[in-house]
């Protein structure tokens, strides 16, 4: 496959890459990552085939969106999944805009760095150099990441430095209302020494997205004794072709925890991974997922254990109904090296329809002797007993399937870690039971 399907040429990426402003490196790396994309293989998930699936064509590259003076000329769809008076530390990109930003003033006295990627390359080229695509994902890894490295239009970067702690959590919402608009976003949340962030992204969509991509890579990066946790609720149109990437680096005791709800509508390749590289380091990784139609879901969760006495843990429970179909991988990889450390996963996924199908494959891998492993998995369909006790005390089908759907995924959303984001993914999988 060669860049000849791209609707973008190496001249054009420059003209655009200059117009921004961006370092001559940042220039530089999408001219390589462009010249990969005509040698490098596209990447083989676990039981399922994307040959047919189109990750080069979008409409168009930059869609540009309206910029909000503040609060109040928000969106109701955005006001909706913030809470206004308490959004200290907020970021709107509207399409591939930067359209609002928002940061405290304690969290900017601290030296924090709350940015739209694209005024970060300006602002601070050296350091996003020192992450953009170094330690958690490389541009070669495959041909999809040397799409979203030439390709990048949109995302943030967060930076914390030594010892301080962010109070209020930072909030960064994507809102996609143009039906021409791809998103090849790509985040960084960067903690140093002994430093506390939250962080809490949103996709959605009130425009179409056939024919589009969503190509997201974040990489988060916990310096020594450090603490990330991060939660996301994504909810985009089923139009878009889907390659989403989150993982992180964890130094010495630091932790890193993510929450997700995996909520899109378009069929979707989800890699989560936690590479504990330092001593005690921890790691938490729970997701929700609903399928419907015709979706097809592969998520990957996995958790790489270097370090001595790490702790990795993977939670995720998923509902498919009508057509939709899903492979759960879940990875525990303790490294010959980090003796004393536990690493645990339970998957489980309910079908609630004939055609439904999941698929959860726990895998534990281990290097070492003296550790604690263990993992449990599930996959079958919903119980027709519990459908018909509740139905025949006057509860319809469909309510009674919403029920179950809420009560099948409440164990993880329960423990998920932000509040805020406990709060979101009940309303998202109400608005997903109920289409």
């Amino acid at each position: 496959m060669t860049t000849e399907t791209l609707n973008i040429s190496e001249a054009q990426l420059v003209e655009y890459s200059q117009a921004h402003n961006e370092p001559s490196w940042m220039t530089e790396l999408r001219r390589e990552a462009l010249k990969l994309t005509e040698t490098l293989e596209m990447p083989k998930p676990d039981k399922t085939k994307i040959n047919r699936w189109d990750f080069d064509s979008f409409k168009q590259f930059e869609t540009t969106g309206e910029a909000y003076n503040d609060l109040d000329a928000l969106p109701q769809e955005v006001r909706a999944i913030i809470d206004v008076d308490k959004s200290e530390n907020l970021i709107i990109q509207h399409n591939n805009s930067l359209a609002f930003t928002r940061v405290s003033q304690s969290a900017e006295k601290d030296g924090v760095i709350v940015e739209g990627l694209s005024e970060a390359l300006v602002n601070h080229p050296d350091l996003v150099q020192k992450y953009y695509m170094k330690d958690a994902v490389s541009v070669d890894e495959h041909r999809i990441t040397a799409l979203h490295t030439a390709l990048m239009n949109g995302g943030v970067f967060v930076y914390v430095p030594k010892n301080v702690v962010v109070e209020h959590p930072i909030q960064y919402v994507v809102l996609h209302d143009d039906e021409n608009a791809s998103f090849y976003n790509h985040v960084i949340i960067a903690t140093e020494q002994s430093a506390e962030v939250t962080y809490v992204e949103n996709y959605l969509s009130n425009a179409s997205g056939e024919g589009n991509q969503l190509n997201i890579v974040s990489e988060v990066i916990a310096g020594p004794n450090s603490n990330i946790t991060y939660g996301s609720v994504d909810y985009l149109d089923k139009g878009f072709t889907g390659h989403i990437i989150r993982r992180g680096t964890a130094d010495a005791d630091a932790t890193i925890n993510w929450a997700l709800g995996l909520m899109n509508e378009g069929s979707q390749i989800i890699d989560n991974t936690t590479n504990l590289v330092g001593d005690r380091s921890t790691s938490e990784l729970k997701s929700v997922v609903v399928g419907t139609g015709d979706q097809k879901v592969n998520l990957t969760s996995k958790i790489v254990q270097y370090g001595k006495e790490t702790d990795g843990y993977i939670l995720k429970h998923g509902v498919m109904r009508e057509n939709a179909s899903s492979v759960f991988n879940g990875i525990g990889y303790i490294k010959h090296g980090g003796t004393k450390s536990i690493a645990n996963q339970e998957s489980r996924v309910l079908m609630l329809s004939e055609n439904a199908r999941g698929d959860a494959n726990p895998i534990l891998l281990i290097d070492e002797d003296d550790v604690e492993a263990g993992h449990a998995a599930s996959v079958g369909r919903v119980d027709p007993e519990q459908l018909y006790y509740l139905m025949s005390r006057g509860i319809s089908q469909r309510e009674a399937e919403r029920l179950v759907i809420h009560g099948f995924l409440d164990p993880v959303v329960r423990e998920l870690p932000i509040e805020d984001v406990k709060r979101q993914l009940r309303e998202v999988i109400e608005l997903k039971v109920n289409k």
